[in-house]
């Protein structure tokens, strides 16, 4: 009689758990599978059926191919968004089991859907999913509702957009069957920050209040000069910053840090192999979810970025930067006050560069965000109504 070992959460200690020996004896296989899947792609020896996928390191692209692995084995085709109704094994199975319902594949994500504020809507990175954002909705506290928008293509039949424009169109008719009317609370890292700027600017466009437009670490991509100087000065940097951002902390962020940095760049090496393999022509297979799939929407999105030319924007843009920037990103045009009407608001955050969605920084966003979001809120119930 078979029974599964389990981590009990003490370090160096191994129990035998009374569920999972259940499991073996019950033939549980939806448990038994997706408990090796996450020890091989988490590379870990044990895995407890009640543990938080995201507390044991998993990201964003290793659930990309955990639910290949899991379409594969238990012929269960299931959206990435469904970690944050089943983060763990025990709730992951009984959905592959049929006993519990998924959400369903929806470009809006329901990151944190309860509390009294309004609800914030965050748009996805060059990656395509919203994952990144878990940290940041977490620290924004459970009355802070907190919404991702995540490429269509994750959908595993759906092509991957080729516009800021066209993804702007359709996340901004997913935010409005969430929420039907502004006021709006908008915004996004990097590339995300640039598809909540037409967002924003297509909302006000159709009559819709936005109160607030927060851009974090955000450019005027398409000004940015792409030169082999550049890219090189860039790679040079970011491993300065990240050294940077390391040393900035006491041991025990050091050891959080480094983790979770460790964690992105073996997470990154699957989307690498997949930007390769998209480069030299290879067709997508019949899984979807896999590293073509995540090369080619990097590949997308990344295009999209750079060939998107801003229009004007009538209101006010929070950017919030980290307190350096690289040095291409320095350069004359690059930010918003050439293209914000109603201004620019500045916060800068104690971080270096590429820190500040990853622990411990991301609590400095959290601050930020959330003062912002009080400042709209409270600039829309003194604001003379039209």
């Amino acid at each position: 009689m078979e029974a599964l070992a389990v981590w009990d959460g003490q370090a160096g200690t191994v129990t035998q758990s009374t569920t999972t020996t259940q499991i073996a004896m019950t033939g549980n296989e939806a448990e038994r599978q997706i408990v090796r899947i996450w020890q091989d792609l988490l590379r870990l020896d044990f895995v407890g059926l009640d543990q938080d996928y995201f507390d044991l390191g998993g990201d964003s692209s290793l659930a990309v191919q955990m639910f290949a692995e899991i379409e594969k084995t238990l012929g269960v085709k299931l959206p990435l968004a469904t970690l944050y109704d089943a983060p763990t094994i025990e709730q992951l199975a009984r959905i592959v089991r049929g006993e519990a319902e998924s959400s369903g594949w929806s470009a809006l994500v329901k990151i944190q859907p309860e509390g009294s504020r309004p609800p914030f809507f965050c748009m996805h990175g060059a990656g395509g999913t919203v994952l990144m954002y878990r940290d940041l909705s977490r620290h924004l506290g459970t009355d802070q509702p907190f919404y991702g928008l995540q490429s269509q293509a994750l959908d595993g039949s759906s092509p991957p957009l080729t516009t800021i424009e066209e993804m702007a169109n359709l996340y901004a008719r997913e935010i409005r069957k969430a929420q039907p009317h502004g006021p709006y609370f908008i915004g996004g890292y990097c590339m995300g920050g640039t598809v909540a700027f037409e967002v924003a600017r297509q909302l006000q466009r159709d009559g819709e209040t936005v109160a607030l437009l927060a851009l974090f670490d955000t450019m005027n991509w398409h000004k940015v000069p792409l030169t082999i100087w550049t890219r090189t000065s860039h790679a040079i940097q970011r491993v300065f910053f990240h050294t940077a951002n390391f040393f900035s902390l006491d041991s025990r962020g050091k050891a959080k840090f480094l983790k979770e940095e460790l964690s992105i760049l073996r997470s990154r090496i699957p989307v690498w192999r997949g930007l390769v393999l998209t480069g030299l022509g290879k067709r997508q297979p019949a899984h979807g979810s896999d590293l073509l799939l995540l090369g080619q929407i990097w590949r997308a999105n990344d295009s999209a970025t750079w060939n998107y030319v801003p229009k004007s924007y009538p209101g006010l843009v929070t950017d919030i930067r980290p307190k350096t920037q690289y040095r291409v990103f320095s350069m004359p045009g690059l930010k918003w006050d050439e293209i914000a009407e109603g201004g620019v608001e500045i916060t800068v955050l104690p971080v270096y560069p590429a820190g500040m969605l990853v622990e411990p920084f991301v609590q400095h966003l959290a601050v930020a965000l959330r003062r912002s979001i009080d400042a709209a809120m409270l600039h829309c119930e003194t604001a003379p109504r039209r």
